[in-house]
């Protein structure tokens, strides 16, 4: 095949029972891209061919709607009565699935920063209304590596706020809630169990339940409780066993109930030590939390924070150490994530910075280059993110937006108390 649609073929990507994928060129935006074609038989089938009708026109009805930097992003898709198509994000590195194997498993702090980001990407999910209802390994895919991030697949996801009718009995098995199993409506936290259960699986290389066949399976989902993960693997913390028996428990009312619960707890048994990751290796978990409870993050949304964890530098700068020097130019800026910064002009102090707050957006601010005014340097260990001007240049409209108004609200917030020392002086 050389073409889907107007979507030149580069190579195939694989198949599955009703659809194909190809590796494709977008000769609109130059970039590459995962094409998904519907089998013309699936949807002629007499039986089924309403269904998968209907799982097509789920997913493609999402175009646009979920923008989040770990969901894969869905650009076009069309049907028509015996063909149709889907474009996505193309993801190259692979899914969780080579990870759920006791001889390749991650980090334990790998699973958790894959945990987190894929919780947070629920919650936003979520938050427009949309239950996946398929999380399993082969739908949460990685780039570059493999806490990169994006949950795919979003075929059998159900819009809460439509009037629509749920297919129900539709699912992967092994993941599948209780609920599921037993074709009661669900809602959101049905999502938090099937990642309970990938959490599960990859944290001990084993399902939580095993059988002979998928009603053996699914009789143990509705009845027995499975022993914790740490009993296959001994690195595993008794807070993640907690946690994985909470995302599973068979009733949801007794679950998390909510994602941003779930990986509020995550983090938390991240900062605890699961992993043994040192202070210093901050991971993108680690980041985006820190970076949340700050007051000049307040007003960015979770796609915005991502985009910072990704383009910021996250350094750490010793006791006496300057990382502006006063008279040079500057080409990027510093937000304070841990310890205290001195500003001095002249060997003289002028101020002391705490975490949460900014200095050198001059070089941001000003459009012709700026010469830095002051010399800010470490009062004590600390740590600090580092954006380059050039790479917020390349960010979402949204993201320079809000910088710019967290920017703004500093300033005046100088102004005011540059005003009130001179009235009260």
């Amino acid at each position: 095949m050389d073409h889907v649609a107007n979507y030149p073929v580069l190579r195939k990507l694989g198949e599955g029972a009703t659809s194909e994928v190809f590796l494709c060129n977008d000769p609109f935006r130059g970039r590459e891209v995962a094409v998904k074609r519907i089998f013309p038989e699936a949807l002629r089938d007499p039986v089924r061919g309403r269904l998968f009708r209907k799982l097509f026109f789920a997913e493609a009805a999402l175009a646009g709607k979920l923008d989040h930097p770990h969901i894969a992003q869905i650009f076009d898709a069309a049907i028509g009565e015996d063909s149709g198509y889907i474009v996505m994000e193309y993801v190259p590195g692979g899914t969780m699935e080579r990870y759920c194997v006791p001889e390749n498993l991650l980090p334990v702090a790998q699973v958790l920063e894959i945990a987190f980001k894929s919780a947070r990407a629920l919650a936003f999910a979520h938050s427009k209304d949309v239950t996946h209802r398929d999380i399993k390994p082969g739908n949460i895919l990685y780039a570059a590596e493999p806490t990169d991030v994006r949950i795919g697949d979003f075929g059998l996801a159900i819009n809460l706020g439509s009037q629509t009718t749920q297919v129900t009995g539709v699912g992967s098995p092994a993941y599948m809630s209780p609920e599921q199993i037993r074709d009661e409506v669900v809602d959101h936290r049905t999502d938090l169990y099937s990642l309970g259960v990938v959490m599960y699986q990859m944290l001990s290389g084993h399902l939580p339940y095993r059988g002979t066949n998928k009603f053996s399976i699914m009789y143990q989902i509705t009845q027995s409780e499975p022993p914790p993960p740490s009993t296959y693997r001994r690195e595993v913390p008794p807070a993640l066993d907690r946690i994985v028996r909470r995302a599973m428990q068979k009733d949801a009312a007794s679950r998390y109930q909510s994602a941003d619960a779930l990986a509020e707890e995550l983090i938390e048994a991240l900062r605890a030590g699961a992993g043994e990751a040192p202070r210093e290796d901050f991971g993108d978990a680690d980041k985006f939390v820190a970076l949340r409870s700050m007051r000049f993050f307040g007003a960015f949304a979770d796609p915005e924070l991502w985009e910072v964890v990704a383009m910021g530098a996250w350094e750490r700068v010793s006791a006496g150490t300057a990382v502006v020097h006063e008279g040079e130019n500057g080409d990027f800026f510093c937000v304070v994530i841990e310890g205290e910064m001195h500003v001095s002009k002249n060997k003289k102090l002028l101020s002391v910075l705490g975490a949460g707050e900014c200095f050198g957006e001059m070089a941001y601010l000003s459009l012709s280059g700026h010469e830095r005014s002051a010399t800010v340097t470490a009062a004590r260990d600390s740590h600090v993110l580092r954006v380059k001007v050039s790479e917020l240049a390349k960010s979402s409209a949204d993201c320079r937006s809000k910088f710019d108004r967290a920017f703004i609200g500093i300033l005046v917030e100088r102004l005011n108390l540059a005003n009130t020392r001179l009235t009260s002086g």
